[in-house]
Order: C-alpha cells, then structure tokens, then sequence
C-alpha cells in the first residue's frame, strides 16, 4: 500500500526535500551543460561521457530517494513534488514546488496541479 503522510509528517521531511531538491538543481544544470557541450563541441569544461554518466547516476539516486520515501515526484523543471494524504477523507496531494518557502498547497488527487489550493489553517 502506498504511504498517506499527515501534514506533520509531510512537513518533518522538508528539510532533507529541501536538501535533495537543491542537489537535484545544480545536478540537472551540470548535466544540460554537459550534454549540450558535448553534442555540440564534442568537449565541455565539466568533463565527458564518464562525468556526464556520474552525474546521471547520482540524479538516479535522487529520485530513488524520493519514490523510497513515499514522495512523488512530479516535475524536473520546476521541481515538483507530492505527498499522498487525506484532507477531510478525501485523497489529496500537499504540493510543493522548488522555490516555496514551506509546504502550504494541496490538491485533490484526481485534480492534478490545476486544481491546486492553500491549505487550510
């Protein structure tokens, strides 16, 4: 069975989200420059195949961290991710995306990121 976090739950892993998230940024800006340079010069100042290969690698143990967690991860630019929940009995997502502040957003399950709203206080 999947993983239903409370908020408090949601809330308690944040910082180690926060932490991967920012791992994951600089680790996708790496790998476009590498890619890009390499396809297009053949060379890039970050290194070859086998650096751009450890950097796939390393982004690969990112996203297994989240999946292991419970955590969906939804988007890559921006990064967005879910944390299934029950609100009132009803399925629903708490929503974050990489630059907020805090986890304050959630949608019905079957809604997606369209139907997106503040959390009650």
């Amino acid at each position: 069975m999947d993983r239903i976090f409370s908020l408090d739950e949601a809330r308690s892993l944040m910082p180690d989200v926060r932490a991967k998230v920012a791992d994951l940024v600089a680790l996708r800006a790496d790998l476009a420059e590498i890619s890009y340079d390499l396809a297009e010069a053949g060379s890039s100042p970050l290194g070859g195949i086998p650096e751009r290969k450890a950097l796939e690698a390393r982004i690969g143990e990112i996203l297994l961290w989240f999946g292991d967690q419970g955590i969906e991860l939804k988007g890559a630019a921006p990064i967005l991710v879910d944390f299934p929940a029950e609100l009132d009995d009803v399925s629903v997502r708490l929503c974050w995306v990489e630059g907020e502040t805090d986890l304050a957003w959630y949608h019905r399950t079957e809604l997606g990121f369209a139907g997106r709203r503040p959390l009650p206080r």
